[in-house]
């Protein structure tokens, strides 16, 4: 059965979308999101609340503990075990979110490189990502254009690859450059995301933001958990190093940034359609479907 794949930028209305979708479709949801899959991390990865996950089953949400860490290669495993389970049970796999990452890896292939030497990406964590845009420039061009210069983990992968090999990440990547296997891929886009972040990250606060990191500090939390968007900038705020509302406008600024770089990938899938996600999620759904269709 020929999976769909939904994403969009945060904020975009994928999520509640994609519920109305799946019932429409008979599908589960398995979630494409590499910080929803953490126990504990719900008001700042705007987890699915009870009723949607009443409605239509999901999969890939709090499978795993703070303390630990998630790989784009466990997310092929365990979405490709998902998509089985799913489709015995004579339903369709629909594939929710925005970690392109993990998109690419199910649909391009995972890509096998050295394995990661925690000194080195210590060194060139160190250097900053100005420093290893421009060593990247130098060594593989290729690359560095695919990488904006500020994607930190992304450069440090890079240089890593060609410092342990002599040979540039993108020549040995190529293998990856087109999707494998038949899907229907929609990307939601919205003029008025700014706006719909603001509001989110606003809610987010008033929902109980602060007292959810507070927790999480509290018992082991690993190094990704702690570092992504609309954690890392109240555990400041929890450390004293700024006010709430400083922190309330850093993940605001963190969080566009963030969107702007989920849209550099998007443009990079060939086989997906975009559509415009400012009408209402009726029509939304209705555009996806004749997409699907086809």
């Amino acid at each position: 059965m020929t999976p769909v794949f939904l994403l969009g930028p945060t904020a975009s209305g994928k999520h509640q979308a994609s519920v109305l979708l799946a019932k429409r479709l008979d599908a589960e949801i398995i979630s494409v999101d590499s910080m929803k899959v953490y126990r504990g991390m719900d008001i700042g990865t705007a987890k699915p609340h009870g009723d949607e996950v009443a409605l239509v089953r999901h999969h890939l949400i709090d499978i795993c503990d703070p303390s630990e860490t998630y790989s784009a290669g466990r997310f092929v495993a365990d979405a490709a075990a998902a998509r089985r389970e799913i489709e015995a049970r004579g339903k369709r796999a629909l594939f929710v979110g925005g970690t392109s990452l993990y998109y690419k890896a199910y649909r391009y292939g995972l890509f096998e490189g050295p394995p990661a030497d925690p000194v080195l990406r210590d060194e060139l964590i160190a250097e900053g990502p100005a420093a290893l845009h421009a060593e990247l420039s130098r060594v593989d061009p290729t690359a560095a254009k695919r990488i904006h210069p500020n994607d930190l983990k992304r450069l440090v992968r890079a240089v890593e690859v060609f410092r342990k090999t002599g040979e540039p990440i993108s020549s040995r990547q190529s293998q990856f450059d087109r999707p494998k296997g038949e899907a229907r891929v929609v990307i939601i886009r919205r003029a008025d995301l700014a706006a719909r972040v603001e509001s989110r990250v606003g809610l987010m606060i008033k929902s109980g933001l602060v007292d959810e990191v507070r927790k999480l500090l509290a018992r082991p939390w690993s190094k990704e958990g702690r570092a992504a968007v609309g954690y890392r900038e109240i555990v400041d705020h929890l450390e004293g190093r700024c006010s709430l509302e400083e922190a309330r406008q850093a993940i605001v600024r963190d969080t566009l940034r963030f969107t702007r770089r989920q849209a550099t990938w998007f443009k990079t899938f060939s086989d997906a359609v975009a559509i415009d996600g400012a009408v209402s999620p009726t029509d939304t759904v209705d555009r996806m479907l004749a997409i699907i269709q086809r």
